[in-house]
């Protein structure tokens, strides 16, 4: 498991440290002293940075870990800020195995939580894939939202990552 830092300095401003092209984005990739901060999807005709840092490299060599093999699972020391609240939800998101998922109100009612807050917890998760939010889908079995969003690059990111994971 990750390790996780939950605090966060204000008024941090990073620029990449790398970005790493995937099949259904570039992967901007954030860092922060000896922390993962941020990891970003970028359209696809962004160009690639190699990482600029020895962390950069390791989480550009944990990402294409997992592209190659979705049951990998990521030891990364994490910078995640956030509400407790979001910290629950994103905790109990990262229990979710590989190739499986869970619905927002499975995670509301584990957390005596609301499907929405959930969901909104999902939306401000700023590492992605890292802590898998695209693994929480809808009670009735559709995907439901995605970064914020209900339809276009967003949705298609969910559904590739999916599919990833059922091979």
């Amino acid at each position: 498991m990750s390790k996780q830092k939950l605090v966060r300095k204000p008024g941090a401003t990073v620029d990449f440290q790398a970005k790493l092209a995937a099949p259904f984005a570039v992967l901007g990739i954030r860092i922060e002293e000896d922390w993962l901060t941020d990891i970003e999807y970028l359209p696809l005709d962004t160009p690639t940075l190699a990482p600029r840092t020895s962390l950069a490299r390791e989480v550009c060599n944990q990402l294409q870990a997992y592209l190659a093999d979705p049951d990998f699972i990521f030891d990364l020391s994490l910078h995640i800020g956030g509400t407790v609240h979001q910290k629950r939800v994103w905790r109990a998101i990262q229990d979710i195995p590989s190739g499986k998922t869970c619905s927002y109100a499975d995670i509301a009612t584990q957390l005596h939580s609301a499907p929405r807050a959930v969901g909104q917890a999902c939306g401000a998760n700023r590492l992605p894939i890292v802590i898998p939010c695209h693994r929480v889908i809808a009670k009735s079995g559709g995907l439901g939202g995605f970064m914020n969003a209900s339809d276009g690059m967003p949705l298609d990111i969910k559904r590739w990552l999916l599919s990833h994971e059922r091979g």
